[in-house]
Formats: structure tokens, C-alpha cells, sequence
């Protein structure tokens, strides 16, 4: 088994701590693992003046980074969690629009499992009183979704 861990040069370095990325390689499988990415430029400064769009922007920027650095996209991703401090719902479409910044879809431009579980729920949000109306972006989304040639309602 090969293990190997890495900082790209343009990520901010927390290397007393933690590396950006860490990859097993085993049998001929590839596992990779990205640290949490944060708001911050490569010299740790908090972007977007205290505004979540600019630091998820810069968040995303900083995963892709990770990514790329070890030949990895973000449709390559299998498990994302995201946590946002002080999360109002009127942020709701920042975070599928920092995700979406160059893709269709959630992790790229092709449809997977990512987007599939996260359709189950949101499709159906203003059954639960959520006004989607506020959200074009996430009307978007979901409208894609529905356009695939495959694509079965749940009813």
C-alpha cells in the first residue's frame, strides 16, 4: 500500500496540523481524501468580507484545487459534508450555486447519486411550505433533473 500526502502550493499551507490531501493507493485503487476547505486565500485570509456567497466561492475554488492536484475532479467526489456558521434558510441557493460554479450538476456535468438524493428532498420542498420561487437557480436544478431521458417521477 502507497500513502502519500500533499499541499498544493496555491492552497493555504496548515501543514504544522493537517495536510490538504492524502491519497491511498492499493491493488490499483485510488482512494483520495481532501481536508474540510474553508474561505481563505493561500495566505489564510478570510475572503467575501464576511459574506457566505464570496467564501463559498472561494471554498469550492480551494476543493477543486485539492482535487486537481491529484489528477481528481469534483465528479469524483462520493461523500461531501458541508457545514455553514450561522446557516439562515435565505442561503439556500449560495451553496448549490457555489457547487454549480462550472457544472450542470452537483459534483459535475454529468447527473449522480449526489444530485439524485438531494432531488428526493427538494423537489418536494414547497409541499413543505418552502417557496421555491426565491431560488431560481435551484428551480433550475431541479428542472434538469426532471428533463433527463430517463427520469421517473415520484409520486
Amino acid at each position: 500500500m502507497k500513502k502519500y500526502y500533499l499541499t498544493p502550493a496555491t492552497l493555504p499551507d496548515w501543514s504544522n496540523y493537517f495536510s490538504q490531501v492524502a491519497v491511498i493507493e492499493k491493488n490499483g485503487i485510488k482512494t483520495i481524501y481532501v481536508a474540510g476547505q474553508v474561505g481563505v486565500d493561500r495566505h489564510k485570509n478570510l475572503v467575501g468580507n464576511g459574506e457566505l456567497r464570496g467564501q463559498l466561492k472561494q471554498t469550492f475554488s480551494n476543493l477543486q484545487t485539492a482535487l486537481e492536484s491529484v489528477d481528481a475532479t469534483m465528479a469524483n467526489i462520493v461523500k461531501m459534508n458541508i457545514y455553514v456558521v450561522n446557516y439562515q434558510p435565505s442561503d439556500a441557493e449560495a451553496i448549490p450555486e457555489a457547487i454549480r460554479q462550472k457544472s450542470k450538476y452537483l459534483t459535475g456535468d454529468n447527473l449522480t447519486t449526489a444530485d439524485i438524493s438531494l432531488y428526493a428532498y427538494t423537489h418536494v420542498a414547497e409541499e413543505g411550505g418552502f417557496d421555491l420561487t426565491k431560488y431560481p437557480a435551484i428551480q433550475l436544478w431541479i428542472y434538469r433533473i426532471a428533463s433527463e431521458p430517463k427520469y421517473i417521477g415520484m409520486n
